[in-house]
């Protein structure tokens, strides 16, 4: 069974890199303004994932630049999502607002779902 997961996992990997979505374009005054604000969003996320590659891949194609944090190998990671969040489920964006405070989305649909509200092109 740990194969089989394991061979799934490398599948999905690979088909994430061969299908990969292309970005949209933006001017790099704007750009600089999205990343300002997407540095304040981190997403715990397990590589091969596919609801995790799922949220990654609209990351990409709104060229979002959210930092990614391994919540399946790194310990300290999978200590905050769980302290933070609650749940050790992935994927879970954490959205960290102007008073230093986490708010913690959990859900794959819901997470593309705020990133294309909030950055829409």
């Amino acid at each position: 069974m740990k194969f089989i997961r394991w061979l799934l996992g490398r599948l999905i990997l690979f088909f994430d890199w061969l299908f990969s979505p292309r970005g949209i374009e933006r001017s790099p005054e704007l750009q600089k303004e999205v990343d300002t604000q997407t540095a304040a969003l981190m997403l715990y996320q397990y590589p091969a994932c596919p609801f995790c590659v799922k949220v990654r891949r609209a990351m990409k194609r709104q060229s979002l630049h959210i930092e990614t944090r391994d919540a399946l190998r790194d310990l300290h990671a999978r200590q905050e999502l769980l302290e933070g969040g609650g749940e050790l489920k992935v994927p879970c964006l954490r959205i960290r607002d102007a008073q230093e405070k986490d708010r913690w989305l959990y859900e794959s649909a819901d997470i593309v779902h705020y990133l294309e509200q909030r950055f829409a092109a």
